[in-house]
């Protein structure tokens, strides 16, 4: 299985999500304790003391919890934008100059037989941003903890193999929900998160012939349900004459268990 992934963890306490090779492994942000990442590790049978490189999305604590413990015990380097390593230094501890690697957005940089193009996004971070995964023609693309999806982000992400498309919340159960005005406001806002509704609209407008797959990320604990994301999103990609199952599949992701090791 040449370029593989897995969805390591994916919600509001921890996000973790590996891609790899037959040369090259790499881990997008590590939102959990050393501990728990090494758990999510062991479910899938990957060795964290193979891993050439942590790339990181934001500062926020469920993007970065695990990251300087893992890079520190493994020697891991660590790849984030200036802002973002500003922003996130005194959180990590301390990691040595020669594990401290900048991928600005925009960028295009290869480890070995895996490109990997930076895009910005909307989210309440310094300089929040995300990952396109290119290997032998295939195109995986992560994308959470944004606000909206642009006509920008789309140009970029579209027609991908394999998406981890952020599908954070129902409206209505957030709206009715116990979070505090502020928060809710905070999570409606374009610097908030998708909800199913508007990732099934972007999707609409990116999945392409080769699109295979759609794993829903990033799921709210409080205000969404597995079974609710994936039916609001398989109704409104059916509305829009885009059918569910024959053309592509769609799956959920979990918080405490990740997703089996998947061809892209």
């Amino acid at each position: 299985m040449s370029f593989h992934f897995s969805v390591l963890s994916s919600g509001s306490t921890g996000n973790a999500i590996y891609v790899g090779t037959d040369k090259m492994k790499l881990l997008v942000d590590a939102g959990h304790s050393g501990k728990q990442m090494e758990q999510l590790f062991n479910q899938v049978k990957v060795n964290p003391k193979e891993l050439s490189g942590i790339l990181v999305t934001h500062e926020h604590s469920d993007h970065i919890k695990g990251v300087g413990i893992l890079s520190r015990k493994y020697n891991i380097p660590i790849y984030a934008n200036s802002k973002t390593w500003k922003a996130m230094e005194h959180l990590i501890g301390e990691i040595p100059s020669d594990q401290r690697f900048t991928f600005e957005i925009g960028q295009v940089l290869s480890f070995m037989d895996i490109e990997v193009e930076s895009f910005g996004v909307s989210h309440d971070a310094a300089e929040p941003m995300f990952y396109v995964f290119h290997h032998e023609g295939k195109k995986l693309v992560t994308i959470t903890d944004t606000g909206y999806v642009s006509d920008r982000m789309k140009g970029i992400i579209r027609n991908a193999d394999v998406y981890v498309f952020e599908s954070n919340h129902d409206v209505e159960m957030l709206r009715m929900g116990r979070y505090p005005w502020n928060i809710k406001r905070r999570i409606l806002s374009d610097v908030g998160h998708v909800s199913n509704e508007d990732a099934a609209l972007a999707l609409a407008d990116v999945i392409g012939d080769r699109t295979k797959s759609v794993y829903l990320a990033h799921l709210s604990q409080d205000n969404n349900m597995k079974d609710l994301a994936k039916m609001s999103v398989q109704q409104t990609l059916e509305s829009k004459d885009i059918e569910v199952g024959n053309r592509f599949k769609l799956f959920d992701t979990d918080p405490k268990n990740a997703t089996a090791i998947t061809a892209v």
